[in-house]
């Protein structure tokens, strides 16, 4: 009997527990669970995945997202655009990076992303191939069309990453991030901009031309130019080898107009594009004694620095939609060459309308520049300008003035094309790294309390945070003479 009664009781108890663990299961099962973060970012309208790709500590996506053609008749038309979501955590900031080229499809971290440690959404700028309207109506490539673009990606990942968000982006991108500020200000807590070329006034270009008799040493800067010029002084010969080189490899010049037209300017953009990413260290690279050098030396660097293919059909063919902008908003510089004789010179810095083809239409518009550059000067806020002291691109910047709240421009000594907050000076880039982490909403106490506490808040990764092979972050490296 006493048996029976304690196997009851026994089978009463396991009864009980087995109970109780159902009911706590079947509660824990009715909570909400977080869905999983591609999951959100599919379930947002028009947002299809292309690839996931791993990578330790992130997430990170390949997306097309369905714009617009034109976001002033959206019923119009639309086109895929490409973006990419290095994912973090929804709770930490988020920063919004565009190169204002194409998306690179490779997991990397901008500098600001370090610095704060968040997620990164990087988009391409409509129409580079992928992300291209079919047909192309040119006329719908606009600084304000590029802007509406991550201002509807901005409001569609909002809800997702709820945290604060900072825009940035290096040359063309960085010109990119100040044109989205200036249209859609409420957007953004900040803006980082990296080495952002500022052309105002596109028949005043007399900065550059005081620019180029100062950068570096005198010793440098004769080196570079007595091998520009004697590239033209040996044209004969080069556009022979050069005329070999573009049969070999199927190269063409009918947008351009001929071989000649596309040899002169490969040659000019020699001292611009030498100091763009080169600078001081690199002058033992540049032949001594041009005038003396062999052929192969001479082409072999100007090759190397503005590349013989920029300026083919082929080469071209990429940056259709920059050199667009270049000849219908942005502007484009134009230097002179006092080292050079006239009669070296049959065609000068060519404008951009000898780099589109004839088939797309092009007018300049004088005012859109102006309108931004003034915007700027009276109405940035939460705003940092990076600019390298030797990137020629620099020598017309935006620059900042009354009426702007929070709004800095720094130039890092000694840096080119690549200058970042890194290779500010200490006090500048301590205070620029703390107010990127303000505008992040992540500075800590101590920080808020003395700039010079601040410190990324990543820790440096090699594959991630690339450089390239002068040690600069976020560098576009490519041949021609383009921001």
């Amino acid at each position: 009997m006493r048996k029976a009664l304690r196997w009851l009781l026994a089978l009463a108890v396991l009864i009980g527990t087995l109970s109780t663990a159902g009911a706590a299961t079947a509660a824990q099962s009715a909570r909400p669970q977080a869905a999983d973060i591609k999951d959100r970012l599919l379930a947002i309208p028009g947002m299809s995945l292309v690839e996931e790709k791993p990578y330790t500590g992130y997430r990170f996506f390949v997306l097309n997202y369905t714009q617009p053609v034109d976001h002033r008749h959206p019923g119009r038309g639309t086109f895929q655009q490409r973006i990419t979501v290095l994912h973090k955590d929804t709770s930490r900031p988020t920063v919004f990076y565009t190169s204002g080229y194409n998306v690179s499809t490779t997991p990397s971290r901008r500098e600001p992303t370090q610095i704060t440690d968040g997620n990164q959404v990087s988009l391409e700028y409509r129409f580079f191939t992928p992300s291209r309207p079919a047909p192309a109506d040119w006329s719908k490539l606009d600084i304000w069309q590029a802007a509406s673009d991550q201002h509807r990606v901005y409001e569609a990942l909002k809800p997702v990453y709820s945290a604060n968000w900072l825009a940035t982006g290096g040359s063309k991108g960085g010109m990119t991030a100040t044109y989205y500020e200036r249209f859609y200000p409420h957007d953004m807590d900040g803006t980082v901009a990296y080495v952002a070329p500022n052309d105002v006034v596109n028949k005043e270009d007399s900065a550059y031309d005081r620019f180029f008799t100062a950068v570096g040493t005198k010793e440098c800067r004769d080196r570079v130019n007595a091998v520009q010029r004697e590239a033209l002084v040996r044209r004969a010969p080069l556009e022979e080898k050069y005329a070999r080189y573009a049969a070999d490899n199927g190269y063409t010049f009918t947008t351009i107009g001929s071989l000649d037209r596309a040899y002169e300017a490969v040659v000019l953009d020699y001292a611009w594009g030498f100091w763009q990413y080169s600078g001081l260290p690199d002058c033992d690279t540049i032949p001594a004694g041009a005038a003396t050098a062999t052929d192969d030396a001479i082409w072999d660097s100007v090759d190397t620095v503005s590349g013989f293919s920029a300026y083919t059909d082929q080469g071209l063919e990429q940056y259709t939609p920059y050199y667009y902008q270049a000849g219908t908003q942005l502007g484009a510089p134009t230097i002179r060459f006092p080292y050079i004789e006239d009669r070296l010179i049959r065609y000068g810095y060519q404008p951009p309308r000898n780099f589109v083809p004839r088939s797309i239409p092009m007018r300049f518009q004088p005012d859109v520049m102006r309108d931004v550059d003034s915007w700027v000067r009276r109405h940035a806020r939460h705003t940092l300008f990076v600019y390298g002291q030797n990137d020629p691109w620099g020598a017309e910047r935006f620059r900042v003035g009354a009426g702007t709240r929070d709004a800095y421009v720094f130039t890092a000594p000694g840096m080119n094309h690549g200058a970042n907050v890194a290779g500010l000076v200490p006090d500048q880039k301590s205070l620029a790294t703390a107010r990127i982490l303000q505008w992040a909403g992540v500075a800590s106490p101590a920080v808020q309390a003395d700039p010079s506490a601040a410190k990324p808040l990543a820790r440096h990764d090699a594959k991630l945070d690339v450089t390239d092979a002068k040690g600069t972050e976020g560098v576009r490296r490519g041949p021609g003479l383009r921001p």
